[in-house]
């Protein structure tokens, strides 16, 4: 796998081989999980929030499961405020993946559930965040991330 240039901040990640395949550690699950590009958008994402955006660690949840009309759902990441209520969804996917209307929608769609604050979208290339106010209904697009106040 090539190893894209994102844009994100570099980090030092830790990478070993297995059985013919790359792995990388997740250093929130504390596991080596198989190299993708979504995983190394995953992983890029991750480290911004916590050392560029100094996110707490403890409150970010990888991978979790989530229900929508009766079907399991996995969110990529969500961050967490400090009652444990989701504040932030995160959908990552692979830096070759344009970033669509249709992509929204589909992170929409599994937010509505979670009904966290915001949502972003990434590509590792492109960041797309958004704020609700479920009370108004209203969505707006951020310029930039939000610093953690959850």
């Amino acid at each position: 796998m090539c190893m894209v240039k994102l844009n994100l901040p570099d980090f030092e990640y830790v990478l070993k081989k297995e059985e013919g395949k790359l792995l990388i550690l997740d250093s929130i699950r504390k596991k080596y999980l198989v190299l993708t590009p979504e995983e190394w958008v995953r992983q890029h994402f991750v480290n911004y929030l916590i050392q560029t955006l100094q996110y707490p660690r403890s409150l970010i949840r990888i991978e979790g499961g989530l229900q929508f009309n009766r079907l399991q759902k996995r969110s990529d990441i969500v961050v967490f405020d400090r009652e444990g209520k989701p504040w932030m969804v995160i959908e990552c996917k692979a830096p070759d993946l344009a970033m669509s209307q249709q992509t929204l929608r589909q992170a929409s769609v599994y937010n509505h559930s979670l009904k966290a604050k915001y949502l972003v979208i990434t590509n590792g290339l492109q960041h797309i965040c958004c704020a609700t106010d479920w009370d108004a209904n209203t969505t707006a697009v951020l310029e930039e991330m939000p610093a953690y106040n959850g």
